[in-house]
Protein backbone atom coordinates (compact mmCIF):
# COMPACT_ATOMS: atom_id res chain seq x y z
CA UNK A 1 0.00 0.00 0.00
CA UNK A 2 1.16 3.50 -0.63
CA UNK A 3 2.13 5.72 1.93
CA UNK A 4 0.53 9.13 1.09
CA UNK A 5 1.37 12.00 2.62
CA UNK A 6 -0.54 15.61 2.57
CA UNK A 7 -0.01 19.15 3.35
CA UNK A 8 -1.01 22.77 2.79
CA UNK A 9 2.31 23.75 1.70
CA UNK A 10 4.72 20.93 0.25
CA UNK A 11 8.14 22.24 -0.66
CA UNK A 12 10.53 20.68 -2.59
CA UNK A 13 14.51 21.67 -2.08
CA UNK A 14 16.34 22.55 1.27
CA UNK A 15 19.36 25.36 0.25
CA UNK A 16 18.26 28.92 2.21
CA UNK A 17 15.23 29.07 -0.32
CA UNK A 18 13.56 25.93 0.83
CA UNK A 19 14.56 26.63 4.24
CA UNK A 20 13.45 29.78 4.92
CA UNK A 21 10.16 28.85 3.20
CA UNK A 22 9.66 26.32 5.66
CA UNK A 23 10.11 28.95 8.78
CA UNK A 24 7.61 31.34 7.21
CA UNK A 25 5.05 28.35 6.16
CA UNK A 26 5.43 27.15 9.72
CA UNK A 27 4.71 30.30 11.13
CA UNK A 28 1.57 30.99 9.03
CA UNK A 29 0.00 27.53 10.44
CA UNK A 30 0.34 25.57 7.17
CA UNK A 31 2.17 22.60 8.87
CA UNK A 32 4.75 22.25 5.77
CA UNK A 33 6.29 19.28 4.86
CA UNK A 34 9.92 20.00 3.15
CA UNK A 35 11.30 17.62 1.28
CA UNK A 36 15.47 17.69 1.42
CA UNK A 37 16.23 16.09 -1.99
CA UNK A 38 19.47 13.96 -2.90
CA UNK A 39 21.77 16.98 -1.57
CA UNK A 40 20.45 18.51 2.07
CA UNK A 41 21.10 21.80 2.48
CA UNK A 42 22.24 22.32 -1.18
CA UNK A 43 25.01 24.13 -2.79
CA UNK A 44 26.32 25.68 0.59
CA UNK A 45 27.16 22.01 2.26
CA UNK A 46 29.87 22.03 -0.13
CA UNK A 47 32.12 25.23 0.65
CA UNK A 48 33.92 26.36 3.14
CA UNK A 49 33.91 29.76 4.78
CA UNK A 50 30.59 32.06 4.24
CA UNK A 51 31.75 35.45 4.83
CA UNK A 52 28.62 37.48 3.21
CA UNK A 53 26.15 35.91 5.54
CA UNK A 54 24.69 38.45 7.37
CA UNK A 55 24.96 38.56 11.09
CA UNK A 56 28.31 36.22 10.92
CA UNK A 57 31.25 37.22 9.92
CA UNK A 58 32.34 34.51 9.16
CA UNK A 59 30.79 30.69 8.96
CA UNK A 60 31.13 28.01 7.36
CA UNK A 61 28.33 26.89 5.12
CA UNK A 62 27.55 23.34 6.39
CA UNK A 63 26.79 25.04 9.71
CA UNK A 64 24.76 27.45 7.99
CA UNK A 65 22.63 25.07 6.58
CA UNK A 66 22.48 23.26 9.50
CA UNK A 67 21.35 25.99 11.55
CA UNK A 68 18.53 26.36 9.05
CA UNK A 69 17.44 23.40 8.91
CA UNK A 70 17.14 23.27 12.91
CA UNK A 71 15.12 26.54 12.61
CA UNK A 72 12.75 25.19 10.00
CA UNK A 73 11.95 22.20 12.58
CA UNK A 74 12.64 24.28 15.30
CA UNK A 75 9.39 26.38 13.91
CA UNK A 76 6.87 23.26 13.48
CA UNK A 77 7.82 22.35 9.45
CA UNK A 78 8.31 18.30 8.96
CA UNK A 79 11.77 17.86 7.57
CA UNK A 80 11.96 14.71 5.09
CA UNK A 81 14.55 12.54 3.80
CA UNK A 82 13.45 12.08 0.23
CA UNK A 83 13.91 12.88 -3.35
CA UNK A 84 10.88 14.07 -5.24
CA UNK A 85 11.12 11.68 -8.84
CA UNK A 86 8.25 12.93 -10.19
CA UNK A 87 5.90 16.21 -9.85
CA UNK A 88 2.35 16.24 -11.73
CA UNK A 89 1.04 19.85 -11.82
CA UNK A 90 -1.91 19.67 -13.90
CA UNK A 91 -4.34 19.58 -10.86
CA UNK A 92 -5.23 20.17 -7.14
CA UNK A 93 -3.70 18.78 -4.50
CA UNK A 94 -0.28 18.91 -6.38
CA UNK A 95 1.04 15.17 -6.24
CA UNK A 96 5.01 14.46 -5.90
CA UNK A 97 6.65 10.84 -5.74
CA UNK A 98 9.52 10.36 -3.62
CA UNK A 99 11.80 7.72 -4.32
CA UNK A 100 11.39 6.30 -1.12
CA UNK A 101 7.54 5.03 -2.23
CA UNK A 102 6.01 7.61 -0.34
CA UNK A 103 3.69 10.53 -2.42
CA UNK A 104 3.02 13.83 -1.16
CA UNK A 105 0.07 15.78 -1.65
CA UNK A 106 -0.30 19.64 -1.33
CA UNK A 107 -2.68 22.32 -1.64
CA UNK A 108 0.06 24.73 -2.74
CA UNK A 109 3.94 24.07 -3.66
CA UNK A 110 7.09 25.65 -3.47
CA UNK A 111 10.17 24.73 -5.60
CA UNK A 112 13.19 25.53 -4.90
CA UNK A 113 15.80 22.96 -5.80
CA UNK A 114 18.15 25.18 -6.86
CA UNK A 115 20.98 25.52 -9.55
CA UNK A 116 24.31 23.72 -9.74
CA UNK A 117 27.71 25.71 -11.29
CA UNK A 118 28.74 23.69 -14.24
CA UNK A 119 32.00 21.73 -14.21
CA UNK A 120 34.80 20.51 -16.52
CA UNK A 121 34.85 17.33 -14.99
CA UNK A 122 38.62 17.05 -14.43
CA UNK A 123 39.74 15.26 -11.59
CA UNK A 124 41.98 17.81 -10.54
CA UNK A 125 39.11 20.57 -10.24
CA UNK A 126 37.66 18.36 -7.97
CA UNK A 127 40.22 17.65 -5.93
CA UNK A 128 40.61 21.45 -4.99
CA UNK A 129 37.55 22.61 -5.10
CA UNK A 130 36.92 24.65 -2.31
CA UNK A 131 40.69 24.94 -1.93
CA UNK A 132 41.53 27.45 -4.58
CA UNK A 133 39.15 26.04 -7.28
CA UNK A 134 35.49 28.25 -7.25
CA UNK A 135 32.32 28.69 -9.41
CA UNK A 136 31.48 31.95 -7.48
CA UNK A 137 33.31 35.29 -7.86
CA UNK A 138 30.95 37.03 -5.92
CA UNK A 139 31.42 34.16 -2.81
CA UNK A 140 35.15 33.56 -2.96
CA UNK A 141 36.49 36.73 -4.78
CA UNK A 142 37.78 38.35 -1.27
CA UNK A 143 40.11 35.56 -0.53
CA UNK A 144 42.29 36.47 -3.59
CA UNK A 145 43.45 40.11 -2.72
CA UNK A 146 46.53 41.12 -4.41
CA UNK A 147 46.67 37.58 -5.82
CA UNK A 148 47.26 36.48 -9.80
CA UNK A 149 43.87 34.07 -10.21
CA UNK A 150 42.41 32.62 -13.48
CA UNK A 151 39.06 32.62 -14.99
CA UNK A 152 38.11 29.94 -17.12
CA UNK A 153 35.17 30.65 -20.06
CA UNK A 154 33.58 33.00 -22.50
CA UNK A 155 30.67 34.08 -22.36
CA UNK A 156 28.69 36.22 -20.01
CA UNK A 157 29.21 34.72 -16.84
CA UNK A 158 33.02 34.40 -17.67
CA UNK A 159 33.66 38.13 -18.13
CA UNK A 160 31.43 39.22 -15.20
CA UNK A 161 33.57 36.90 -12.73
CA UNK A 162 36.30 38.33 -14.58
CA UNK A 163 35.40 41.87 -14.04
CA UNK A 164 34.34 41.73 -10.53
CA UNK A 165 37.92 39.72 -9.29
CA UNK A 166 39.92 43.25 -10.59
CA UNK A 167 38.13 44.36 -7.23
CA UNK A 168 40.52 42.03 -5.14
CA UNK A 169 42.81 40.79 -7.45
CA UNK A 170 46.29 41.81 -8.61
CA UNK A 171 45.83 40.31 -12.35
CA UNK A 172 42.71 38.35 -13.52
CA UNK A 173 43.49 35.86 -16.35
CA UNK A 174 41.07 34.74 -18.72
CA UNK A 175 41.56 31.41 -20.66
CA UNK A 176 38.76 30.88 -23.20
CA UNK A 177 38.49 27.76 -25.63
CA UNK A 178 38.28 29.73 -29.01
CA UNK A 179 39.30 33.16 -30.77
CA UNK A 180 36.39 35.43 -29.28
CA UNK A 181 34.20 35.93 -26.44
CA UNK A 182 30.44 35.23 -26.73
CA UNK A 183 29.49 37.84 -24.19
CA UNK A 184 27.93 40.91 -25.14
CA UNK A 185 29.81 43.34 -26.70
CA UNK A 186 29.48 46.12 -23.91
CA UNK A 187 30.46 43.28 -21.15
CA UNK A 188 33.31 42.75 -23.63
CA UNK A 189 34.70 46.41 -24.35
CA UNK A 190 34.82 46.69 -20.42
CA UNK A 191 37.03 43.67 -20.19
CA UNK A 192 39.52 44.43 -22.77
CA UNK A 193 39.81 47.72 -21.51
CA UNK A 194 40.34 47.09 -17.82
CA UNK A 195 44.56 46.92 -17.12
CA UNK A 196 44.41 44.23 -14.63
CA UNK A 197 42.82 41.63 -17.56
CA UNK A 198 45.00 39.40 -19.38
CA UNK A 199 43.27 37.39 -22.33
CA UNK A 200 44.47 33.41 -23.37
CA UNK A 201 42.58 32.56 -26.82
CA UNK A 202 42.72 28.79 -27.83
CA UNK A 203 43.48 26.71 -25.10
CA UNK A 204 41.31 25.15 -22.49
CA UNK A 205 42.06 23.95 -18.54
CA UNK A 206 43.96 20.91 -18.97
CA UNK A 207 45.00 20.37 -14.98
CA UNK A 208 44.78 22.78 -11.64
CA UNK A 209 48.27 22.43 -10.05
CA UNK A 210 48.79 22.33 -6.66
CA UNK A 211 51.60 24.11 -4.54
CA UNK A 212 54.01 22.69 -3.27
CA UNK A 213 52.75 20.68 -0.98
CA UNK A 214 50.66 22.31 0.50
CA UNK A 215 46.61 22.24 0.24
CA UNK A 216 45.87 25.15 -1.95
CA UNK A 217 46.24 25.74 -6.12
CA UNK A 218 49.31 27.21 -7.20
CA UNK A 219 48.57 27.46 -11.34
CA UNK A 220 47.17 26.13 -13.98
CA UNK A 221 48.43 23.63 -17.14
CA UNK A 222 46.57 24.94 -20.23
CA UNK A 223 46.19 23.28 -23.89
CA UNK A 224 46.08 24.86 -27.02
CA UNK A 225 43.26 23.68 -28.79
CA UNK A 226 45.05 23.21 -32.16
CA UNK A 227 48.48 22.26 -31.36
CA UNK A 228 47.97 20.48 -27.97
CA UNK A 229 51.29 22.21 -26.37
CA UNK A 230 50.84 23.37 -22.51
CA UNK A 231 51.47 25.62 -20.67
CA UNK A 232 51.98 26.68 -17.29
CA UNK A 233 50.62 29.52 -15.66
CA UNK A 234 51.56 30.36 -12.22
CA UNK A 235 47.98 31.35 -9.88
CA UNK A 236 46.31 31.25 -6.67
CA UNK A 237 42.97 30.75 -7.36
CA UNK A 238 40.68 29.18 -10.54
CA UNK A 239 37.49 29.84 -11.34
CA UNK A 240 35.37 28.21 -13.68
CA UNK A 241 32.98 30.37 -14.83
CA UNK A 242 30.86 28.19 -18.01
CA UNK A 243 27.47 28.94 -16.52
CA UNK A 244 24.90 27.34 -14.55
CA UNK A 245 22.23 24.21 -14.89
CA UNK A 246 19.20 24.69 -12.69
CA UNK A 247 17.33 21.99 -11.21
CA UNK A 248 14.08 22.53 -13.59
CA UNK A 249 13.66 18.99 -14.76
CA UNK A 250 10.86 18.30 -12.40
CA UNK A 251 8.75 20.84 -14.27
CA UNK A 252 10.57 21.85 -17.37
CA UNK A 253 7.37 20.41 -19.44
CA UNK A 254 4.41 21.55 -16.64
CA UNK A 255 5.55 25.10 -16.45
CA UNK A 256 6.78 28.92 -18.80
CA UNK A 257 10.39 28.88 -18.55
CA UNK A 258 12.92 31.63 -18.93
CA UNK A 259 16.64 31.23 -21.20
CA UNK A 260 18.50 28.20 -19.34
CA UNK A 261 15.82 26.46 -18.33
CA UNK A 262 14.84 28.55 -15.49
CA UNK A 263 11.61 28.57 -14.13
CA UNK A 264 9.87 31.99 -14.95
CA UNK A 265 8.12 33.55 -11.75
CA UNK A 266 6.16 36.62 -12.81
CA UNK A 267 8.30 39.82 -11.61
CA UNK A 268 8.24 40.91 -8.49
CA UNK A 269 6.71 38.04 -7.29
CA UNK A 270 7.76 34.02 -6.62
CA UNK A 271 4.27 32.90 -8.33
CA UNK A 272 4.59 30.83 -12.05
CA UNK A 273 2.41 29.99 -14.51
CA UNK A 274 0.88 27.14 -12.65
CA UNK A 275 -1.54 29.05 -9.81
CA UNK A 276 -1.09 27.57 -6.07
CA UNK A 277 3.24 26.52 -7.46
CA UNK A 278 5.48 28.94 -6.72
CA UNK A 279 9.83 28.98 -7.52
CA UNK A 280 12.49 30.87 -5.17
CA UNK A 281 15.88 30.80 -5.04
CA UNK A 282 19.00 29.98 -7.96
CA UNK A 283 15.64 27.91 -9.05
CA UNK A 284 14.36 31.17 -10.57
CA UNK A 285 17.35 33.21 -10.38
CA UNK A 286 19.84 33.77 -13.00
CA UNK A 287 21.42 36.95 -11.89
CA UNK A 288 22.24 37.15 -8.33
CA UNK A 289 22.26 33.21 -7.36
CA UNK A 290 23.36 34.24 -3.54
CA UNK A 291 22.44 32.87 -0.27
CA UNK A 292 20.73 35.61 1.05
CA UNK A 293 18.84 36.73 -1.93
CA UNK A 294 17.59 33.00 -2.22
CA UNK A 295 16.35 33.09 1.65
CA UNK A 296 14.55 36.11 0.61
CA UNK A 297 12.55 34.23 -2.00
CA UNK A 298 11.63 31.75 -0.19
CA UNK A 299 9.92 34.28 2.58
CA UNK A 300 8.57 35.73 -0.31
CA UNK A 301 7.31 32.23 -1.71
CA UNK A 302 5.69 31.28 1.94
CA UNK A 303 3.91 34.65 1.90
CA UNK A 304 2.90 34.18 -1.99
CA UNK A 305 1.70 30.63 -0.76
CA UNK A 306 -0.61 31.63 2.38
CA UNK A 307 -2.09 34.27 0.39
CA UNK A 308 -3.00 31.72 -2.54
CA UNK A 309 -4.29 29.47 0.51
CA UNK A 310 -6.55 31.46 2.27
CA UNK A 311 -7.95 32.99 -1.02
CA UNK A 312 -9.21 29.32 -2.31
CA UNK A 313 -10.43 29.10 1.57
Amino acid sequence: MTDTRHTRLLIIGSGPAGYTAAVYGARAMLAPILVQGMQPGGQLTITTEVENWPGDTMVMGPELMQRMEAHAREMGSEIVTDHIASLDLSQRPFRAQGDGGTVYTGDAVVLATGAQARWLGLPSEEKFMGMGVSACATCDGFFYRGREVVVIGGGNTAVEEALFLTNFASKVTLVHRRDSLRAEKILQHRLFNNPKIAVIWDHTLEEVLGEGDGPGVGGARLRHVATGETQDLACAGVFVAIGHSPASELVRDQLRMQEGGYVWVEPGTTRTSVPGVFAAGDLTDHVYRQAVTSAGMGCMAALDAEKFLAEQG
